[in-house]
């Protein structure tokens, strides 16, 4: 499971993990708030669209070319997360594991979580990339409970 934003680091894992063992599934995840680079892999060809997503390292108007033909290639699945599932594996991460990961990082893991029975008896790894979370974000994600 791997985050897309303009798609380089997806197909750094789809390079990787097949080569270590082409059995790999390899599967992309990204925002249904900027779903650009997942319109453009199932067209086959560059897709622009819109974005409107909080996950800044998601939110990419268009995907690069060469990411893409990698991908088009290797990856094997690609799926889109709501916003609030991206919120949700935010928090998770942060509380459970104790790292400290933005909603782009937690991509992965909102893609496991909106889907258990997909992922359920299975070894799932999740990449987890980028910490530029600010306190304003982390504030948004743990509003404080009235008096």
């Amino acid at each position: 499971m791997v985050p897309v934003g303009g798609g380089s680091g997806a197909a750094g894992a789809c390079l990787v993990a097949k080569a270590v063992r082409s059995a790999v599934e390899v599967i992309g995840v990204q925002s249904e708030a900027a779903p650009a680079a997942y319109r453009s892999w199932q067209a086959g060809a560059l897709v622009e669209d819109a974005t409107s997503t909080f996950a800044e390292g998601l939110a990419t108007r268009t995907a690069f070319e060469l990411p893409q033909q990698i991908m088009r290639e290797l990856l094997d699945d690609f799926v889109l997360v709501s916003e609030d599932g991206l919120k949700e594996a935010t928090r998770q991460m942060i509380s459970k594991t104790r790292n400290l990961v933005e909603p782009a990082g937690a991509a992965a893991l909102a893609a496991v979580l909106s889907d258990p029975p997909r992922f359920a008896g299975r070894k799932v790894a999740v990449i987890c990339s980028g910490g530029n979370i600010s306190p304003a974000q982390l504030t948004a994600l743990w509003p404080s409970e009235p008096a």
